[in-house]
């Protein structure tokens, strides 16, 4: 655990290092998540590619595999846990969106990428967790809107999910869904 959370910070770290240049498709951007609360801080890696991280609080479903109690379906719990949330985004449109005159700024347009979450202890659990902590990790395909301020962000993707217990399984689709402000450029 202890690896994992080294490991984190320095990709972190590293990315906030090199993302002192800015480029020309996209920009640093400071966010209030809304649906799922928290803050994040997206960075500019390349040309049209970001790194975002997200710390908050969600409201989430139990993983098949990860839930004690096999008594009734997994999908009809839910926890309210700590997360944090590591986001790599190709953003490939927005040149496209530019020569249409559409809106680019806050880094949007459709992306693909990659997505890891990390789920704490909970602070509120329908079910009995085989473990307090639980990692997701998996490919995404999304889009991201910016209007002035609000934000809206849609994602989707299956994700593999395991604990610190070696339980583990595959969800087919995850979806993310988030509005919230996009506080600042930095």
């Amino acid at each position: 655990m202890k690896k994992l959370i080294f490991i984190t910070i320095g990709v972190i770290f590293s990315s906030l290092c090199y993302a002192q240049v800015t480029t020309k498709n996209t920009e640093k951007v400071f966010r209030i998540m809304l649906i799922n609360p928290g803050i994040e801080m997206e960075f500019p890696l390349y040309n049209k590619s970001t790194l975002s991280t997200t710390l908050g609080v969600g409201f989430e479903g139990a993983y098949k595999n990860l839930a004690e109690d096999s008594s009734e379906p997994y999908y009809n719990y839910y926890l309210i846990a700590p997360f944090f949330d590591i986001r790599y985004k190709n953003i490939y449109n927005q040149d496209k969106r530019k020569v249409n005159a559409k809106n680019t700024s806050y880094n949007t347009g459709n992306y693909w990428g990659a997505r890891i979450l990390i789920r704490g202890k909970e602070l509120y659990s329908e079910f009995e967790r085989t473990d307090n902590n639980d990692f997701s990790i998996g490919p995404i395909w999304g889009i991201q809107r910016s209007y002035d301020i609000f934000f809206l962000q849609i994602d989707i993707g299956p994700m593999y999910y395991f604990d610190t217990k070696g339980n583990s399984g595959i969800f087919p689709v995850m979806i993310d869904i988030n509005i919230g402000f996009n506080a600042k450029k930095f």
